[in-house]
């Protein structure tokens, strides 16, 4: 049970609003549709908003914990994410992957603490019967804030414990959690040790960039992996490319 997300960042250009990395994108597909040939069995995709969903949800003041109750903002923003995850499926499709869309603002919520609750029982489901599930960054209903922001590493941490993941991977733009002089961090056990050089997103980014990421690994039971595009194959063969987050 492999949960897989890609980042925004990787598929698109998230210095240019709505616009797609088509090469990496097809990269990651042919990756992906290489590791069911060779065996993978049950694996969930996420991926991120990059510049569809954050330059949107940015332009309208919304994030994980700011909402709206503006129908035509919320519209914008889910209209955005639906549009790149159309892009993702179709790329997956033609490399002959049976992915399907799962879109999180029609089947979660946060309650008035911004707790996320998010069924997971149609994700399973399908992976019973063959298909991919693809989920995506999104808004989702927030009670008492209207819509906020739901991010994919959100996404990621909820369905890896309800799916009990064995294992986790997050395609990043860089091949792993780099230190102060850019090297990559074998190994992540506490928050702590990497907290002084864990920075903000360069780019426009809602959802907390690589701080929030390690942050929501750290959390779950199972092994997670941040890692580069070029190392998404050996991931998916099983190897543990990038850095391993791991608290146990």
């Amino acid at each position: 049970m492999i949960v897989l997300k890609l980042g925004g960042s990787v598929i698109t250009d998230k210095d240019r609003p709505e616009t797609l990395d088509g090469e990496a994108l097809e990269r990651a597909a042919d990756a992906v549709a290489a590791a069911l040939e060779d065996g993978v069995e049950d694996l969930v995709i996420v991926h991120g908003g990059g510049s569809f969903g954050h330059h949107n949800a940015s332009e309208h003041g919304v994030t994980t914990v700011e909402g709206t109750r503006d129908a035509g903002a919320a519209l914008d923003i889910h209209g955005a994410m639906t549009t790149l995850n159309r892009f993702v499926l179709s790329r997956l499709l033609e490399c002959g992957v049976e992915a399907v869309p799962v879109h999180p603002f029609s089947a979660g919520h946060r309650d008035v603490e911004g707790d996320l609750e998010l069924p997971t029982g149609q994700v399973a489901t399908l992976l019973g019967e063959g298909f991919v599930p693809v989920l995506h960054g999104d808004l989702i209903a927030h009670a008492g804030s209207g819509a906020t922001v739901v991010s994919g590493d959100e996404l990621v941490a909820e369905l890896a414990r309800d799916l009990e993941a064995d294992r986790i991977g997050l395609c990043s733009t860089v091949p792993g959690v780099l230190d102060d002089d850019d090297a990559v961090i074998d190994r992540i056990a506490a928050y702590e040790d990497v907290a002084g050089v864990l920075g903000e997103s360069a780019a426009t980014d809602v959802t907390g960039g690589m701080a929030a990421k390690v942050q929501a690994l750290l959390a779950l039971e199972a092994e997670a992996s941040i890692f580069g595009l070029a190392d998404l194959e050996a991931f998916l063969a099983g190897d543990e490319p990038g850095t391993t987050i791991d608290s146990s």
